[in-house]
């Protein structure tokens, strides 16, 4: 069975900072757009439930159609979205907590801009490599 999943980060000032389509599913380029469109759309929900809870991992906050959309939120109020298209909720927070670790070691250098893209290609080879392992 092919699995959607499309990643993305936003900052706390609800600017896109990196962006990766994880799935195994073929990709096309309507539904890129589409899945881009669906986690925009959930922040709403993400904002609400950030101030009602002191759970990092918000889980499963948003459906359309077969997918779902999950949230881990850090601390410093910077959102980790994922849109996929499985039941693994135990594989989805471990994928979360520890690309949440490989964010801290991006924010900890000091020649990055916090808010700004990431467009290291080593963060972007082990955020696909986990998603492999996990989702």
């Amino acid at each position: 069975m092919a699995s959607t999943a499309c990643f993305i980060i936003v900052s706390r000032n609800d600017i896109p900072i990196y962006e990766a389509e994880v799935g195994s599913a073929v990709k096309k380029e309507d539904a890129a757009q589409q899945h881009q469109f669906i986690l925009h759309a959930a922040l709403d929900v993400v904002q609400d439930l950030a101030w009602t809870t002191s759970a990092m991992f918000l889980k499963a906050i948003d459906r359309f159609n077969d997918l779902v959309v999950s949230v881990y939120v850090t601390a410093g109020h910077t959102r980790l979205m994922l849109l996929h298209d499985s039941r693994n909720e135990d594989g989805i927070k471990s994928f979360f907590q520890e690309v949440h670790e490989l964010y801290i070691k991006v924010l900890l250098n000091p020649l990055y801009l916090p808010g700004s893209r990431i467009t290291s290609s080593h963060f972007d080879t082990k955020v696909r490599a986990l998603a492999r392992k996990y989702l």
